[in-house]
């Protein structure tokens, strides 16, 4: 079986020289040993790997502005994902107190049923 453990010099040179696969392992290389600054630059690069790592991490932590900002770069599925995070219905803020609640007659609970009060 070939030895598939390619030091990171050989793949870069190749990279440079256009290789796209090459430009790939350095991704999944970076993306394993969690260097952003590494994927930042290869997605500047042109690599669609780094962008597909860069996006997960993004939409994993909800950050919409390295999500905005790795659309910028080029990587369209950063965009759709800002999309979709910016379409999907807002969580009602679950931290309202009780007078909040009773304030509001959309909120308050039904008749006959008072609120409980902590």
């Amino acid at each position: 079986m070939p030895n598939t453990n390619f030091d990171r010099d050989t793949l870069r040179e190749l990279a440079d020289e256009g290789n796209e696969m090459a430009l790939d392992r350095l991704a999944d290389l970076a993306d394993a040993a969690g260097d952003l600054g590494e994927l930042s630059e290869l997605l500047d690069e042109g690599s669609p790997r780094a962008g597909v790592l860069l996006t997960r991490r993004a939409v994993a932590s909800g950050d919409l502005r390295e999500l905005q900002r790795i659309s910028d770069a080029g990587f369209e599925g950063a965009g759709h994902e800002l999309d979709r995070l910016l379409k999907a219905p807002a969580a009602p803020n679950l931290a309202m107190s009780n007078s909040e609640l009773e304030g509001d007659p959309h909120l308050a609970p039904p008749s006959g049923h008072p609120a409980h009060h902590s």
